[in-house]
């Protein structure tokens, strides 16, 4: 699998300082990791996670379908179970936690919210914890207040929240307005996750294949296909499996000019640069650059092995065509 920190290691870093800083003075800590799907939002916070080892975690997230008030609040509660000793009346812990048979008596917004902020403080208890928000920008609005309020609250935890950006959010200027008062909380942490380099690419090839390390053509050509989105990645390696796999993949949708694929069928008969010159009616310089620009294209280390691609999709067909 590939290394999930490639690229996210300065990340990983000030996560962790904001961890130590929360430690160290007793206040909440937010820290905001935004990026597009699939670019290691989740995966980075759960390292953070780890890295802190805090004794107490308290997690949650939206419901998938079904917003619903105070989801974050409620997933939390879930997991950790009875709190007979909280000290909110039952039926607003009922409002909280979402129960099914939740009493008739409704409270104020300002009045829940007072008590969303009062269960966490309970459940965290003076000690140095983390409080990881998935998907904040799937949040209903009585969550996105709740964080944004636990944001500025005298307690020991790094608040870890995890978002897309604000277009992609249920409700985007709620979102927008949450994220604002995160970033805006003293020693507040905000990471935003792009896309890998090709340089990255070719590290996490370099870590899976090991034993033979990818060329530099694979690797970008990795990063092509996938537009270096860890996510994708991910997946391509998991389909592709070996290296050899790997490079077939990635290949598949390789555009070649008309040039470069009688070139390519050429190289598959097992022409010598001077007699495709000949055939093709071209120079020998103009072949070389050709055979070149084949070989950066298809991620191919030698003449060899770019004839065998083009064998496996059957393309000296073209060149067969053109030569007579």
């Amino acid at each position: 699998m590939p290394v999930p920190m490639v690229g996210r290691a300065a990340a990983l870093d000030e996560l962790r300082h904001a961890w130590e800083r929360v430690r160290g003075g007793g206040r909440c800590v937010p820290a905001v990791v935004t990026g597009l799907p699939g670019t290691g939002k989740s995966t980075l916070a759960a390292a953070a996670a780890q890295v802190a080892a805090p004794e107490l975690t308290l997690a949650g997230s939206a419901r998938l379908h079904s917003p619903a008030p105070y989801d974050w609040l409620a997933a939390v509660l879930a997991a950790t179970g009875p709190h007979p000793q909280l000290p909110v009346p039952p039926d607003a812990l009922a409002w909280l936690a979402q129960d099914p048979d939740v009493p008739r008596e409704r409270y104020t917004p300002d009045a829940l919210l007072r008590l969303a902020v009062t269960t966490v403080r309970t459940l965290v208890g003076g000690r140095p914890a983390v409080l990881l928000v998935e998907d904040l920008h799937a949040l209903d609005p009585a969550s996105l207040s709740l964080i944004a309020e636990l944001a500025g609250a005298d307690l020991p935890a790094l608040l870890l929240v995890t978002s897309r950006p604000p277009d992609a959010a249920v409700n985007p200027v709620l979102a927008v307005r949450a994220l604002e008062r995160l970033a805006g909380a003293p020693g507040a942490v905000r990471r935003h996750l792009s896309a890998l380099t090709a340089g990255e690419v070719g590290q996490i090839l370099g870590h899976v294949y090991g034993d033979s390390p990818p060329s530099r053509d694979l690797a970008e050509a990795v990063w092509r296909r996938t537009g270096g989105n860890p996510y994708r990645i991910t997946e391509l390696l998991a389909v592709a499996g070996d290296r050899e796999n790997l490079a077939g993949q990635v290949r598949e949708r390789v555009e070649l000019t008309a040039r470069e694929r009688e070139v390519l069928g050429c190289l598959a008969e097992g022409m010598s640069n001077k007699q495709i010159a000949g055939s093709l009616g071209i120079s020998v310089r103009t072949v070389t650059v050709h055979v070149s620009n084949l070989l950066r294209k298809t991620g191919a280390v030698s003449r060899t092995e770019a004839a065998l691609w083009a064998v496996q999709r059957d393309l000296p067909a073209d060149a067969r065509a053109r030569t007579g």
